[in-house]
């Protein structure tokens, strides 16, 4: 199970320092400037609350439709039952955000969510510096065009029900060259030297409700 997060005012162990070269690309300053969204709900409450998140943070968001409904199950197959967030994504700053699409990895408008959609901001729980929000906006821009792969969805359940197929499983989950939405918010976060699991999860074994979770 993902370590419950802790206010940001006290250290968290699930996090680490990046190391000392961020990736090329990251914006050379994080600006205090940030757009303010919501509603969504407050952890632990149904309340609607306003959210102003800075470059680095990440969000889960529920989806409806076709998709949604897939998501779910793929996140059921997965343990996590009929969970209410199906999606997430990276704020990457200037109103915008990075995040994982059928058709590739995406930057978006942040307003495509601004809809009064039920969202979980990581906003004030996790101590990030400046060094560490530049480094996972940079990973975030990077990821733009890697392919989707629902595939993933079925290679985390069959991990979860022990099927016999190994490392050759295990590499598949990891691999970076195709993720879902939830693997490319934890790669980033990784790729910057901060984890946000500390339980010995596969590298990629992440699902939207997993990170909604952390939340909580």
């Amino acid at each position: 199970m993902p370590t419950a997060p802790v206010p940001p005012t006290e250290p968290s162990s699930p996090l680490s320092k990046p190391s000392s070269d961020a990736p090329s690309g990251a914006p050379s300053e994080v600006s205090s400037e940030s757009v303010t969204v919501g509603p969504g709900p407050a952890p632990g409450s149904a309340a609607a609350v306003e959210v102003r998140p800075l470059p680095g943070d990440f969000a889960v968001v529920r989806m409806g439709g076709r998709g949604g409904r897939a998501i779910r199950i793929g996140q059921w197959l997965n343990g996590d039952g009929f969970a209410d967030f199906e999606h997430a994504f990276v704020y990457v700053g200037n109103e915008e955000l990075v995040e994982a699409q059928p058709g590739g990895a995406e930057l978006r408008p942040l307003s495509v969510y601004t809809d009064g959609r039920p969202v979980r901001w990581s906003t004030g729980r996790f101590p990030l510096t400046d060094h560490q929000r530049r480094a996972i906006v940079a990973a975030a821009l990077g990821y733009v065009g890697t392919p989707y792969s629902v595939a993933d969805y079925f290679a985390l359940a069959a991990h979860r029900f022990h099927l016999p197929v190994g490392p050759l499983l295990r590499a598949y989950v990891a691999d970076s060259r195709h993720m879902i939405c939830s693997q490319l918010v934890d790669q980033c976060y990784q790729d910057a030297g901060v984890h946000l699991f500390s339980d010995g999860r596969w590298p990629g074994y992440v699902t939207p409700a997993d990170l909604a979770n952390l939340l909580a």
